[in-house]
């Protein structure tokens, strides 16, 4: 008997739009729109893409941070695209770029080969927010002289960051992209990029498997945010024993006991809880949910949602 799928999901599956992860991996799978994004972007043509992998995973040592790319692909010439979407603000998404940009390079080339293999790579955030705060839609980066800007340094790397709600002028087609991958609202009939996606939308949330999918990731990482929250109380319990025992030994043992036990109890259990906290509303409040969803889904007071809110914002 298939699984009863609860409203609330049901609802928040129907109402997402192409900056949620899960529904953009789904809609790049798609050879046309995902070709006509990427040259929709950079502004070039090319003649066709191919799919190394699907969310391909790096992992060079078995000690070193692996990356997990949303989409990776490469076109006839063999220039690297890595695209990802981008929906809560990052201080450090500069370095995640540069972090990932090393990545694709050291899985480009083996060991002993030469580095005139390594290809042309653009490293592609769509962000649905302004990364740098300057109002512009495109953030484009390469590697050129601080003395002589002119000159670049020709290692054909490149970092690009798009902002679907800059002010700035912008071709009008890319801003038609940029909007409808933000709202999934389209807002003109004469794009044929934003026609094929928004078609592509509605055929994703018409697919009972992925919807399922969808749910069975959701219920996921609402059971391993419950087995946080456990884990947080259990270990808050231990280190408040250990520390009443500590307190115990100097005041009395009956009364340190007693005393540290309590306070290891409430303490272990609150920090457990807050840092759980802080973790899922992060991540939830990155897939683009509101805090009234989040409220719903985890019963995470509405207060606290806003404090993690506005840390997020200021960061």
């Amino acid at each position: 008997m298939p699984m009863k799928i609860p409203q609330s999901i049901q609802e928040r599956w129907q109402n997402l739009t192409p900056s949620d992860d899960f529904v953009f991996s789904k809609m790049m799978r798609n050879k046309a729109i995902c070709k006509g994004l990427v040259e929709t972007l950079l502004g070039f043509d090319i003649d066709r893409i191919e799919y190394p992998e699907e969310q391909k995973s790096i992992d060079i040592a078995m000690d070193a941070k692996s990356v997990r790319l949303d989409v990776y692909v490469k076109d006839d010439k063999d220039t690297v695209y890595n695209i990802e979407m981008q929906t809560s603000p990052q201080s450090y998404l500069p370095k995640r770029s540069r972090y990932y940009q090393g990545m694709i390079d050291l899985n480009l080339i083996e060991k002993g080969e030469l580095y005139d293999k390594l290809n042309t790579s653009y490293v592609i955030f769509i962000c649905t927010f302004d990364p740098f705060n300057n109002g512009r839609h495109v953030y484009h980066f390469e590697n050129r002289c601080i003395d002589d800007p002119a000159l670049a340094l020709g290692d054909e790397t490149h970092k690009c960051f798009f902002n679907t709600r800059g002010t700035d002028a912008i071709d009008p087609k890319l801003d038609q992209v940029l909007t409808f991958l933000d709202t999934a609202m389209p807002v003109n009939d004469d794009n044929p990029l934003v026609e094929a996606m928004s078609s592509e939308l509605a055929r994703i949330k018409s697919n009972t498997e992925w919807e399922a999918e969808f749910m069975n990731l959701y219920l996921r990482d609402k059971e391993k945010y419950q087995q946080g929250v456990e884990q947080g109380i259990l270990q808050g319990v231990q280190q408040g024993i250990q520390q009443g025992v500590q307190q115990g030994m100097q005041q009395g043992m009956q009364q340190g006991m007693q005393q540290g036990m309590q306070q290891g109890m409430q303490q272990g259990e609150a920090n457990g809880k807050a840092k759980e906290q802080l973790e899922i509303i992060t991540r939830m409040l990155g897939q683009g949910l509101k805090t009234d969803d989040i409220f719903l889904y985890t019963g995470i007071p509405m207060d606290r949602i806003a404090e993690v809110q506005r840390i997020l914002k200021k960061h």
